[in-house]
């Protein structure tokens, strides 16, 4: 029971896959900078300070075996966490104990793990992104030519298909991949900037050889994973980069709080649903009904993430000069916790798309309850075509139209607007004639093409570029 008794984020206990946890973890981060410790011991060593192979050696040795406890305690005792851990590492490394964060400032190991917890978090959250498009390329196609009525203000519209309705929150995801890849190429790593960013520890260490302190950039980058370092900074990278990487995060919550929005009204109206297990329970009140739970869910986490954009924003901002430490608290909330909204977010679009439920039988109902109001123009061009008069017809056409609107909603009967138009001698039309109109398909225009169009064009070649990447699986927790 002692688990219980403190609190546990629902981020990390119900929703964030144990992959996203991994990268924000404490082991990740701590393994991290002792990397990026051998890293500037391995670059000083090779622009020729006086390193030896035997201290890099010890410290590559050490580099997983983390001393979490000395660690810990050193800090209660100096207030420093990056000093604690260089402590810890120097107890574990003796002989390489002078050398280690030589130069370097806090942030050569804060800043740049935390921009290398980014790029991993990104590309984790670009192949689930993939995985969703996928799905949701599948379900388009699919039901690329499947009438259904369309909405306009939540008012039936001109008919669409249901393929081309996911066919828009396709694109919404799209847009989101075309956004994470820009930002995933321009991330760039800090460097060793030192104190105030103007390299001048390093340039001391170096007897004022400038291209030595650029060089120990470029191969520190390089040795990271990274072609490129910020060209200037103060001790900190600019806080302008959490602002971008987050609004990416937000970009792709707003298009999962539109496709959940949809599913919902969808299941309000019997046509589609999100999955629904055997055993799953509705209502602790009402057994019969099946609640879109995990399309509610995703609105949630999709608010929460919104709402979280506002964290680098305010931080960015309210820097002083060269650095301020009132980043820092704000920085270990709000960037692990939107990447870790997110990455659950994802998980649970991609399992609600990937097992939608269709009722084809409900969508015909309610496409044949409003065809005969979409269908008037073409009656009305066949009328004309067999002599009809143009103005007259429309005006009798408004006028049933009226009258069979007004039976459907004061009265609660059926539309009987087509039988008004065939006992209209006006028109001459027979009834054969008009229902032979009264097929949906004759009222998609070019939905079914749209769909085909897109996806062989935009989306199908993402896909077959990153198809090893189509391997997503997926529990949903509680």
């Amino acid at each position: 029971m002692e688990a219980f008794s403190s609190y546990e984020s629902p981020l990390s206990g119900r929703y964030a896959s144990p992959e996203m946890q991994k990268i924000f973890s404490p082991s990740f981060k701590f393994k991290t900078w002792r990397k990026l410790w051998i890293a500037l011991a391995e670059s000083e060593k090779e622009l020729g300070l006086p390193i030896t192979e035997e201290q890099i050696k010890e410290l590559r040795e050490n580099a997983e075996n983390i001393n979490y406890e000395e660690a810990k305690q050193r800090e209660k005792e100096v207030r420093h966490d990056v000093m604690s851990h260089v402590y810890a590492y120097g107890l574990q490394c003796p002989k390489a104990k002078g050398i280690i964060h030589l130069g370097a400032t806090s942030c050569y190991v804060g800043d740049n793990t935390d921009l290398i917890m980014m790029r991993e978090g990104l590309r984790l959250i670009r192949k689930k992104l993939l995985n969703c498009m996928n799905v949701l390329s599948d379900f388009a196609m699919k039901y690329r030519a499947l009438p259904m009525l369309g909405y306009t203000h939540f008012q039936a519209a001109q008919t669409v298909t249901l393929g081309k309705r996911a066919s828009l929150w396709l694109h919404d995801l799209y847009l989101d991949f075309c956004e994470i890849e820009e930002c995933i190429a321009s991330l760039k790593l800090l460097g060793c900037k030192g104190t105030t960013g103007t390299q001048a520890s390093f340039l001391e260490l170096f007897e004022g050889d400038h291209e030595k302190c650029k060089e120990l950039d470029r191969k520190i980058a390089k040795k990271m994973g990274f072609s490129k370092v910020y060209p200037v900074s103060g001790q900190t990278y600019s806080r302008k980069v959490d602002f971008r990487v987050l609004s990416v995060l937000s970009a792709i919550a707003q298009s999962a709080h539109k496709f959940s929005n949809d599913l919902r009204l969808l299941q309000h109206l019997k046509e589609v649903e999100e999955p629904f297990e055997k055993k799953q329970i509705g209502s602790s009140a009402m057994a019969y009904k099946r609640n879109p739970m995990r399309a509610e869910r995703m609105a949630a986490l999709s608010n929460f993430i919104s709402s979280e954009i506002m964290n680098p924003s305010i931080t960015a901002s309210t820097q002083w000069f060269e650095r301020t430490l009132d980043d820092s608290a704000n920085k270990r909330l709000s960037v692990p916790e939107a990447f870790l909204a997110c990455d659950g977010l994802l998980d649970l679009y991609y399992n609600v798309a990937e097992n939608l439920v269709v009722y084809p039988k409900m969508i015909e109902k309610h496409l044949q309850q409003e065809l005969p109001f979409m269908a008037t123009e073409n009656i009305l061009m066949d009328a004309v075509k067999k002599g009809g008069d143009r103005q007259e017809l429309h005006e009798r056409i408004r006028m049933h139209s009226m009258e069979a609107g007004k039976r459907v909603k004061e009265e609660g009967l059926e539309n009987d607007l087509l039988e008004r138009i065939v006992k209209d001698d006006a028109f001459p039309l027979t009834e054969e004639d008009i229902q032979g109109l009264m097929r949906g398909e004759l009222y998609i225009g070019r939905a079914k093409e749209q769909v085909e169009e897109f996806i062989s064009e935009y989306i199908q070649p993402i896909l077959e570029e990153n198809k090893e990447e189509l391997n997503l699986s997926v529990e949903i927790a509680l």
